[in-house]
């Protein structure tokens, strides 16, 4: 067994290898089959997402992810690349630092095989998701959990959940809120990942009974307007992504349309459900809700970037990362 040092492993949602139908295709082939995210009795799950969702959506979803690309390639894989690398030199020669994605590559799978290759004796394991979910954190552990479990001298895994409440999360998007000028805008959004109604309380982290996925919303909002000094009034709460009218409202596009009706024509937009600029940040609102705002007579509709590689949250990543260690 490996002693010398502690290794990361950092997971997010993933993307495409490209920008492609067949590249696609297989992401929400893989993605969309997660009985944790679209958690409906296997036999409708797969008749839903292999003859419905995917037929019907795999070209308009490469054409979102064409509009999302770079020379760099897919943000959330370049970013998280650059995230993985100033955390490693962050935390030092005590951790070895992995990067892998749920679904598509870097896969997951691959970075727990060199793990095992190495022989270390434990992970970190630590989903990139600040409030706890269903699709997200809990599917990140399980499918974690499952693969070691094949692994003949399977590592310890010391599991980092949910972080919304980390002092430093508010802090570090409240100061990216900052570098907009919040004061110069007429309202802000606080806009989160939907989920379907039927699974906002039905999975919680372990001793957290009263829990559900839209109060974590709330307390979030909360704790991230109160750093920004922000009255009740000068800020709303919604939810993007739906799928269907029976996801979480009120829905972050239609709260858009309402505010610029009531004359709020420049609009600050925060996401903090996602920690690393992506689809739904880049494309959905800085891209399709400032298009549509702009058309219908706004002025301006501002996304703040996320955490990506900012320091603050480096090193509110590795504080949890060295605490986590230490506790063990």
């Amino acid at each position: 067994m490996n002693t010398k040092k502690t290794p990361v492993l950092l997971m997010n949602v993933g993307s495409p290898d490209a920008p492609t139908v067949p590249a696609v295709r297989r992401f929400l082939s893989e993605f969309l089959n997660d009985k944790r995210v679209i958690d409906l009795p296997w036999l409708l799950r797969k008749f839903l997402v292999n003859l419905i969702i995917i037929p019907f959506r795999v070209k308009n979803s490469t054409q979102l992810y064409q509009q999302l690309w770079t020379e760099k390639g897919s943000a959330l894989i370049y970013i998280s690349e650059e995230l993985k690398n100033k955390l490693q030199t962050k935390l030092g020669d005590d951790f070895e630092v992995f990067m892998g994605m749920r679904y598509g590559n870097p896969h997951y799978k691959k970075a727990l095989a060199e793990i095992k290759e190495k022989g270390y004796k434990e992970v970190i394991v630590l989903p990139l998701y600040p409030q706890h979910a269903l699709s997200t954190t809990e599917t990140s552990f399980v499918a974690v959990e499952d693969e070691v479990r094949k692994f003949k001298n399977p590592p310890k895994l010391l599991k980092i959940g949910q972080f919304y409440q980390n002092p430093k999360f508010a802090q570090a998007f409240a100061e990216q809120a900052k570098k907009y000028k919040p004061e110069t805008f007429d309202h802000i959004l606080i806009s989160f990942h939907g989920l379907p109604i039927r699974q906002d309380a039905k999975s919680k982290p372990k001793n957290v009974p009263d829990y559900s996925y839209s109060k974590a919303c709330c307390e979030t909002s909360q704790l991230i307007a109160k750093e920004l000094n922000l009255s009740e009034t000068d800020y709303t709460i919604g939810f993007q992504s739906r799928l269907s009218k029976n996801w979480l409202t009120p829905f972050s596009d239609e709260i858009i349309m309402e505010k610029l009706k009531e004359g709020k024509k420049r609009i600050l937009v925060l996401a903090p459900a996602f920690v690393t600029d992506c689809l739904e940040t880049i494309v959905e609102i800085e891209y399709e809700y400032a298009e549509e705002f702009v058309k219908n007579g706004g002025e301006k509709l501002q996304l703040v970037s996320s955490l990506n590689a900012e320091n603050l949250w480096i090193d509110m990543l590795a504080d949890m990362i060295t605490e986590r260690k230490n506790r063990n």
